[in-house]
């Protein structure tokens, strides 16, 4: 298996989309028409903060990465976030996944990031499997908030 991770690049929507359909699906969430077309269109936008890379083989993609740098106020710094990784049930356990991480990594040391950082689903034991091998696992707990729930703080 020879795989290429490289940056998305505009031509690379319709073999995208199906990977991104995947992960969608991986987390049983609905992926509209308008939900893709507004994260393609900030993906391939120079001047957005979201950008990505993916896993090629022969031509075809099997993996994808989405990224964007975040303010770090605590340590004065900024670091790198992954928003999403996937990889095509046929090319896992293939070493795809690392090497998308490798190359978060790597962009982060070129770019004198100070992490990559992620979230994990606490029940996607298969790939903690794989970060427990590349990261450190904290102690932080992640909450969300609604803005348009009534109540609350």
């Amino acid at each position: 298996m020879t795989v290429q991770i490289r940056p998305i690049a505009d031509g690379d929507f319709f073999n995208w989309i199906g990977l991104y359909e995947g992960y969608n699906s991986f987390y049983n969430k609905q992926l509209t028409d308008q939900k893709a077309l507004i994260l393609w269109s900030w993906l391939v936008d120079k001047n957005h903060e979201s950008f990505g890379y993916v896993a090629e083989e022969d031509g075809e993609l099997i993996g994808l990465a989405h990224l964007r740098e975040f303010a770090r106020p605590l340590d004065a710094s900024r670091g790198l976030f992954l928003d999403d990784l996937y990889v095509a049930d046929s090319a896992r356990g293939n070493g795809v996944g690392a090497a998308l991480l490798e190359t978060a990594k790597d962009y982060a040391r070129e770019n004198r990031l100070s992490v990559v950082r992620w979230i994990s689903a606490s029940d996607n034991e298969v790939a903690q499997l794989l970060y427990d091998k590349v990261a450190e696992r904290t102690d932080w707990v992640t909450y969300d908030m609604d803005p348009n729930a009534e109540g609350g703080a």
